[in-house]
């Protein structure tokens, strides 16, 4: 199994929403505000090539939102994901499956594309499968008012109607392809997927949205947006107290800094971030 980083740019997001309860003066050195207090965070995807599939894992934002939306969000950054896959060799048309942590904007804007000839919306990875869960689209698309900004229906509905969206079984570390097991989480949203992948020089965790940064390593740390805080820090002890046992890396989806990082628990029993770095990096040195 080969992985890949692609990063698809930075987007800015509301500091106190990212950081919920811990004060600003505690996260402010972490993660320097702007003057509208707005911090810069990554939307950075994995590529997983296996066998003969090529596996995207989210997709950022996307092209296809106006200019009213952009303003709230600042997308920003030379990177692109169609670029950043070209980098390492991958052109859109050689993607065989999408695979969608859970569907707020950031993460699945990407799957469909906005032609940039035609100005038409399409399948961004026209030979690709995509895939999520059935309890997460019926949330998705039956939105409660703390989430609905955040699913909009074109960047998935049309994959639905169209047949090209699949539906993975719901149940604790399914194996969706040899050493690609699935973990489901309920915290920051209706089973969120999870994947934790075996290349072989190591076990790597896409945290996705349950530790968006380095900096949601602490307990504490747990975001607004999450429509179940608590049940958020019950699965984050659990995601990292395997992690330590297991010595595994975990990817930061959002990092602006970090791509990934190994934890490690402390005589006291806290478990904090050890060493962080590349994922390239990271699997080439080990623990």
């Amino acid at each position: 199994m080969k992985l890949s980083s692609i990063h698809t740019g930075h987007l800015k997001l509301d500091g106190g929403a990212m950081f919920g309860v811990v004060p600003k003066r505690m996260w402010a050195g972490m993660n320097p505000p702007d003057a509208n207090n707005l911090c810069t965070w990554a939307m950075r995807t994995l590529l997983v090539e296996t066998g003969d599939r090529k596996i995207l894992i989210d997709t950022g934002i996307g092209n296809k939102q106006d200019d009213r939306f952009r303003s709230h969000f600042e997308p920003h950054g030379p990177q692109s994901l169609f670029v950043s896959l070209e980098q390492v060799g991958v052109r859109r048309e050689d993607i065989t499956d999408v695979f969608l942590t859970h569907l707020h904007f950031d993460h699945c804007g990407g799957a469909i594309w906005q032609n940039e000839t035609t100005g038409l919306p399409e399948p961004a990875f026209p030979n690709a499968v995509y895939w999520t869960n059935e309890p997460h689209f019926q949330w998705a698309t039956n939105p409660n008012p703390r989430e609905k900004a955040s699913f909009l229906p074109e960047n998935f509905l049309p994959l639905h109607e169209q047949g090209r969206l699949q539906f993975i079984e719901v149940r604790q570390n399914i194996e969706f392809l040899p050493g690609f097991r699935v973990r489901f989480v309920y915290g920051h949203t209706e089973a969120m997927m999870v994947p934790v992948l075996d290349t072989g020089h190591g076990t790597v965790v896409y945290c996705a949205d349950t530790i968006p940064s380095q900096w949601h390593v602490g307990l504490p740390y747990v975001m607004a947006y999450d429509v179940r805080p608590l049940v958020t820090m019950e699965e984050k002890a659990a995601l990292l107290t395997e992690a330590v046992r297991e010595k595994q890396i975990l990817f930061f989806e959002h990092d602006p800094v970090a791509e990934a990082g190994f934890v490690a628990q402390d005589a006291k029993g806290r478990i904090a971030l050890e060493r962080t770095g590349t994922l390239a990096e990271l699997l080439e040195s080990g623990v």
